[in-house]
């Protein structure tokens, strides 16, 4: 069955509103004799027409509207290409442009019907994500990407282990996972993503690296659910050679009672795991104690130019890592880019060290060579 354009929008009450676009020229504003009218504040009479496009891409013109027409939150001057999954703004009536199969035609909205109330000179909402349907296909698999950034002794630099980083390759999607995991956030996706990234790195990576440590990342909301203690359990039944250390954000162990549990789950099945970002949030030290990590990461806020940081700022660093060797613990310093920076992180005890200066992210392809 041939798709269909469709743009859908959603209502004052939060519903779904679902507008086929039947013939082109297909004219948006808030006249009657609009194809899709839209009775918003903010909207010209007629604000934009769409049209077939001999690329077959849709084309929107700006009808020389008061406040603008956007097309993934750009203001757009004349016209431009429209393609599948792009958010449109007219005014601040927000739209999101499908090339889909049709729907059932019940399913359809009246256009003359469809009334949006908007206060004039609002923020561009965000009902509709970019590249959402490109995401969901990210996390079926397609486009996944990872790397490995080695840990080092600090004594001599040679690799203690490697931690595995998220990544994609399914443009138009970033690479970066800071990006993606922002994305993650308005689709409510963050679990998921963190999910698809570990286990598609460590099925690459982890045949070829028996019995060296391997450092996993977990997202805050999923560190004490059944599901996140289930997949690790199916990882070290999958890989017995892995030696897996599973990081968590320091912010976990404020939640005492289920992180000593969590600990004693991860020591029943051979886990390790590090207290990542240590020195960022608000940790308590006297939890620190109760429940020691086999790894303290700290922060690269505390390392980033240690060298030239003032004597107070070393001490308090040096005082914290010498705490965490008394606690049982490995500290590590992450974000090491400079040769003076790992001198003092070696002067004030630090065990491992991460970063630039040390070891680059490496494709994770690269390990099966």
């Amino acid at each position: 069955m041939e798709k269909q354009w469709i743009l859908e929008s959603v209502a004052a009450d939060g519903s779904r509103v679902t507008s086929q676009i039947r013939q082109f020229p297909f004219r948006i504003g808030r006249d009657s004799d609009n194809d899709l009218i839209v009775a918003a504040v903010g909207l010209s009479r007629r604000h934009a027409v769409i049209s077939q496009d001999i690329s077959s891409l849709l084309r929107l013109t700006d009808l020389n509207s008061t406040n603008g027409t956007f097309v993934n939150r750009d203001r757009i001057e004349g016209s431009c290409l429209l393609k599948d999954g792009d958010i449109v703004h007219f005014g601040s009536a927000e739209f999101r442009i499908q090339h889909k199969e049709p729907l059932p035609e019940e399913t359809y909205t009246n256009a003359s019907m469809h009334t949006m109330v908007i206060l004039p000179g609002a923020e561009l909402s965000e009902y509709f994500v970019p590249h959402e349907e490109e995401f969901h296909a990210l996390l079926a698999g397609s486009g996944l990407g990872g790397a490995a950034q080695p840990i080092v002794h600090a004594h001599d630099g040679s690799i203690f282990a490697y931690e595995l980083l998220g990544r994609a390759k399914l443009p138009p999607l970033p690479n970066s996972p800071i990006r993606l995991f922002e994305l993650a956030l308005a689709l409510g996706k963050e679990v998921a993503l963190s999910v698809a990234f570990r286990e598609y790195g460590l099925r690459r990576i982890a045949p070829h690296l028996p019995g060296v440590p391997i450092f996993v990342n977990t997202h805050p909301k999923e560190t004490f659910t059944e599901d996140f203690f289930r997949s690790t359990c199916k990882i070290v039944e999958q890989f017995p050679t892995l030696d897996l250390v599973v990081e968590v954000h320091e912010t976990a162990i404020t939640e005492t009672k289920q992180m000593k549990a969590l600990a004693e789950r991860f020591k029943s099945i051979g886990v390790r795991f590090a207290y990542d970002d240590f020195g960022a949030g608000q940790a308590r030290l006297a939890e620190l104690g109760d429940i020691p990590a086999h790894f303290i990461k700290f922060d690269m806020g505390l390392i980033r130019e240690i060298d030239r940081a003032s004597a107070r700022k070393r001490r308090v660093v040096s005082d914290l890592v010498k705490l965490v060797l008394d606690f049982g613990s490995t500290p590590l310093a992450e974000g090491v880019e400079t040769e003076e920076e790992a001198h003092i992180c070696r002067e004030i005890g630090f065990t491992l060290i991460q970063g630039f200066l040390t070891g680059r992210p490496i494709p994770v392809e690269q390990f099966s060579k």
